[in-house]
């Protein structure tokens, strides 16, 4: 059975719209028959008007009804359509100008794409266009184009607008970004929330929640130790965690083969590579951990070096837990951390009977389940 946080713990989650709690648990509605995930912006209901649940089989179960408003049974959150569309346009012809007017000769209302995308990607239309354009333009000089022909290329009019955008987003100006590598990002949805992906030909640099808190930091920190950037693009590592973050999930996978690169210190490594060691369904203390690297007293050096991991369950952080068997710090939440040891144990989430039989204590006389 999945250990839920407590019903004072999911409540404030379900009041804020917590990201950090989407595939934790999902809740049902007395007073409507849904149910919903934690992040419905559908209007609040009152907390004795709530119950939770682990799985969305139990809701089922006790006889409420999904939402069609945040449609809790999808696994992942799909792009509204506007927002696929003008992906597909973007990378169709990358080097197009989109301005409002390309956009309202489309029948797209620009204020309503710049929002939609903002609350999709993170960022508006405007801003993911210029960080693929500029990606492209970087592919091209690294491949020996000319400043011009790919300024030109990508549909850059001002030579200057082109050096002062470029050296914005990539760090470098134009005629120096020979020099700059490059570092492929990826938002992928997962059930316990999306995630941020960057890759390169190396392997894969990050992964991680994108909720949590540092990791904006942790970002910037890698792009100068690597002396790249991270640009909106594909790569083939990319697609493979995906995939392979799909079977996880669906419990058909449980170690990772895409490459990681990892960039840190010659402790923080030896920590990684020890909990890469770690067998999933298993977990061990970071006194354990500390003893694994041949260091029994650097216990607390072990927790920080755990603690500024790049690469969320693939090099599983997650599955390091206090002395006393207590689940300790995890920059996704602790929730996430609890859902992730219980899906790699194999936990059973759909209790039907239990929850049948909660529907049948909670239903009044001539009531039916929805």
């Amino acid at each position: 059975m999945s250990q839920l946080p407590s019903p004072a713990t999911m409540y404030r989650a379900l009041v804020r719209h917590d990201p950090a709690y989407e595939g934790v648990f999902w809740l049902g509605v007395r007073t409507t028959g849904i149910f919903c995930r934690p992040t419905c912006r559908a209007r609040t209901p009152k907390r004795e008007n709530v119950e939770f649940f682990a799985a969305p089989a139990d809701a089922l179960h006790a006889g409420y009804r999904p939402c069609r408003k945040c449609q809790p049974l999808d696994h992942g959150r799909k792009p509204p359509p506007l927002v696929e569309r003008l992906l597909v346009a973007v990378e169709a012809t990358p080097g197009r100008r989109w301005r409002d007017a390309e956009l309202a000769g489309m029948g797209i209302d620009p204020s309503t794409a710049r929002r939609q995308f903002q609350r999709y990607c993170g960022m508006t239309f405007q801003a993911y266009h210029r960080a693929r354009r500029m990606g492209l333009a970087l592919l091209d000089i690294r491949k020996g184009k000319t400043v011009l022909d790919s300024q030109l290329g990508q549909g850059f009019e001002s030579g200057s607008g082109f050096r002062d955008a470029f050296t914005r987003l990539v760090g470098a100006a134009p005629s120096h970004s020979r020099d700059v590598g490059v570092l492929r990002a990826r938002w992928l949805e997962t059930p316990l929330g999306p995630m941020l992906a960057l890759a390169d030909d190396r392997g894969l640099h990050l992964l991680d929640f994108v909720d949590r808190r540092g990791l904006e930091r942790a970002l910037a920190t890698l792009q100068k130790r690597l002396h790249a950037r991270a640009l909106p693009g594909d790569h083939p590592y990319l697609a493979q965690i995906e995939r392979e973050l799909t079977e996880y999930f669906a419990g058909t996978r449980r170690a990772f083969a895409t490459p990681v690169a990892l960039t840190g210190s010659a402790f923080q490594l030896s920590v990684w590579r020890a909990l890469q060691a770690i067998p999933a369904g298993t977990t061990c203390s970071y006194a354990e951990l500390a003893r694994a690297i041949g260091r029994p007293n650097a216990v607390r050096a072990v927790g920080r070096a755990n603690g500024d991991n790049r690469l969320s369950i693939v090099v599983p952080c997650h599955r390091v837990i206090g002395a006393d068997g207590a689940l300790t710090g995890y920059g996704g939440g602790l929730a996430r951390k609890q859902k992730l040891l219980d899906l790699e144990r194999g936990a059973d989430t759909t209790a039907p009977a239990a929850a049948a039989a909660a529907a049948a204590a909670r239903m009044s006389p001539g009531r039916t389940a929805a």
